[in-house]
């Protein structure tokens, strides 16, 4: 079947629904993508021909079936790496809380508070990383082995630094080490690389501001300015429509430069 065989092109489907919390089998994620697919192209093939007959264009039935065909595989590749956004914003989060977690881990294993309490007392107090703790610990009410729970929670977290932190904690329980210290390496570890990425942050805001400055600002408005002088020196109309249509194409580009911005800035709060 047509699902088989996309199924082989995702052969990590699996994996990437469980790290985006996504409770769906990879089949019916599939047969869902391509049922949404289907609807939103029809939708979009009514509003566009339903347009163009408004306005008394003549309908290009081979053009149609093409756009459609084009509408459906965007469509179709944009929902199938919805698990991947997903998890790109999972790991931001879970980035934001994983110094502070450690942090907590460390002194509470320094007081010699037991682990399983530990873990309990981190399940409630935080908000995105409690959420996996607490998924352990139910696992641990359950009947699996703390070790054993670490291992299905390390698979299945999208953070790379968050699984350093779990395989530090499974690593000293099967060779008794102090947990304490290991962790405390680990959170050091993940602080400058934290620290390197506001460094690196900082780099790139510096000329990113200047070309929003000269994109985005200067050169509109200085460009609009000698556009109006000039047609009024030639005598010629400058309609709303072209006004507004600057106007639109300037927010558009404004609006691309602070997603730039605000995507390139690192999840970190210290």
């Amino acid at each position: 079947m047509i699902i088989d065989e996309i199924l082989k092109r995702y052969p990590d489907l699996k994996l990437k629904l469980l790290q985006a919390k996504i409770d769906k089998k990879p089949y019916d994620f599939v047969k869902q993508n391509l049922m949404g697919s289907m609807i939103i192209t029809l939708v979009l093939l009514f509003v566009i021909i339903s347009f163009l007959e408004a306005f008394s264009v003549k309908l290009n039935i081979i053009a149609i079936i093409i756009a459609g065909i084009a509408f459906f595989l965007l469509t179709f590749t944009v929902l199938m790496d919805s698990p991947e956004v997903a998890i790109k914003k999972q790991e931001h989060e879970i980035a934001r809380e994983i110094i502070f977690a450690g942090r907590f881990l460390i002194i509470e294993a320094k007081s010699g508070v037991p682990l399983y309490n530990s873990m309990v007392n981190v399940a409630k107090n935080f908000k995105v990383i409690g959420k996996y703790f607490k998924e352990l610990v139910d696992k641990v009410n359950m009947g699996t082995s703390i070790e054993e729970a670490i291992g299905e929670t390390i698979e299945t977290t999208p953070s790379n630094n968050f699984r350093k932190i779990l395989w530090q904690i499974l690593n000293s329980l099967k060779t008794g080490a102090d947990i304490a210290s290991s962790l405390d390496g680990v959170v050091q570890q993940i602080t400058k690389e934290q620290m390197i990425e506001i460094r690196e942050y900082g780099k790139k805001l510096n000329p990113l501001a200047m070309f929003y400055m000269m994109i985005a600002v200067i050169t509109p408005t200085l460009g609009i300015t000698l556009m109006i002088v000039i047609a009024t020196f030639l005598g010629i109309k400058v309609s709303m429509t072209v006004l507004l249509v600057t106007a639109i194409t300037l927010g558009i580009i404004q609006l691309l430069f602070l997603n730039i911005i605000r995507s390139s800035r690192p999840a970190v709060e210290f």
